[in-house]
């Protein structure tokens, strides 16, 4: 015979302060577990929706960068023959000769400023990528003109219309960007062979963008520029590329999960100690439950549902708690590119599922000592306790 549910949820509203205090310290520890997921989950979503799985991305042998990889003009002319490129309406191989650098962008609120990604491009590296203009217009070739994306948009400085000093001398900035929330939202685009000129690179640049003809080519196309020893180049596809990146945010991730963990066991110690000192105060009960012939495996269960329910109750209110990061943004710096990727918190359903397991954890750990203490009690024992 099982004992009421009821019973269980009395006895915690009867106990409401204990009840609140040890709740509240579950909600705390799902908290910063799922303020860690969230951030990670962000992070890695920018990554997700970058890169176009029929794009492979040349770099100089043995970078594992845009920014440590020299490549030559040469290098591109040779890959625009190269079998299993596709080719656009002309009959043009499908290709981009891109450079990139870093700059420091300053900010009104940091007198250090952020590190920003400029990347040098033509029109056909802006037709290759799933991106539109969300402000003002694109940069003209030839001129000392820059897009910027969303992101680096959201910096007073770097508005539709103000000048933005790096390299030679002043760019404008003509354009706002919209990269659906990927890495492209954290750069700044211009010409070629302006911003190359500037950083006086101009056959010293950084990468080739080429488009594979269809899905099953990729592969040797891949192959086929890794194979070439007149090339001296690496080949990988672009979403292998940023998946790459994405280790910027594990010590991040890391320390949340520690500190979630440290905090985790603080609360379980916290329910364990409510649960031992519910055992002890309801001796009584204990006794007539028994004396009302329920089984030592009725009490244990009883005990343990009313921990999980108190854990349980944390975890929503830790989530809850967690909700409103949906609506924050922030920053972390990239140590491929050494530039701040920007993203937003989120807090979705697996990060939610996520919590609510880790606080139910947390209730069956700390509950199941005193509920089997309670459990091997004996009835006269437990009822002479006063």
């Amino acid at each position: 015979m099982c004992i009421p549910i009821a019973y269980n949820l009395r006895n915690l509203v009867v106990r409401k302060t204990t009840t609140v205090m040890t709740a509240l310290g579950i909600a705390l520890a799902v908290a910063v577990l799922v303020a860690d997921l969230a951030m990670a989950r962000g992070l890695y979503a920018v990554f997700e929706r970058s890169g176009n799985p029929l794009h492979v991305l040349v770099l100089r042998k043995g970078s594992t960068s845009e920014l440590s990889s020299p490549v030559t003009r040469e290098v591109y002319r040779d890959l625009l023959f190269m079998p299993g490129i596709a080719t656009n309406s002309a009959g043009e191989p499908v290709a981009s000769l891109e450079m990139t650098t870093v700059i420091n962008l300053p900010r009104v609120d940091s007198a250090k400023g952020i590190n920003v990604t400029v990347r040098g491009l033509t029109p056909r590296g802006i037709e290759m990528r799933n991106v539109k203009i969300d402000q003002g217009r694109w940069h003209r070739s030839g001129q000392r003109e820059v897009v910027v994306g969303k992101s680096i948009a959201l910096h007073p400085r770097a508005q539709v219309g103000k000048n933005l000093r790096f390299g030679k001398g002043e760019w404008q900035v003509v354009g706002v960007m919209d990269g659906g929330q990927s890495a492209l939202d954290n750069e700044i685009w211009g010409d070629l062979n302006q911003i190359s000129s500037d950083f006086n690179r101009p056959d010293r640049l950084s990468s080739v963008l080429i488009r594979a003809a269809d899905a099953a080519g990729v592969p040797a196309l891949i192959n086929a520029v890794n194979d070439d020893r007149r090339l001296n180049a690496s080949a990988i596809t672009e979403r292998a590329y940023y998946d790459n990146q994405t280790a910027a945010g594990a010590p991040l991730q890391f320390l949340g999960i520690l500190v979630s963990i440290i905090m985790a066991a603080g609360s379980g110690f916290a329910a364990m100690n409510t649960m031992y000192a519910a055992v002890s105060r309801r001796g009584n009960e204990i006794g007539t439950l028994r004396v009302l012939g329920f089984s030592r495996s009725s009490i244990l269960t009883s005990f343990l549902i009313e921990s999980l329910v108190l854990s349980l109750t944390g975890g929503v209110l830790g989530c809850l708690l967690a909700l409103p990061l949906n609506t924050f943004r922030t920053g972390i710096g990239n140590m491929a590119t050494f530039s701040e990727i920007s993203f937003g918190f989120r807090v979705d359903l697996a990060a939610v599922l996520v919590g609510i397991l880790f606080a139910l954890a947390m209730g069956a750990i700390g509950g199941f000592f005193p509920a089997r203490a309670a459990a091997r009690q004996e009835i006269l024992d437990a009822l002479r306790e006063t």
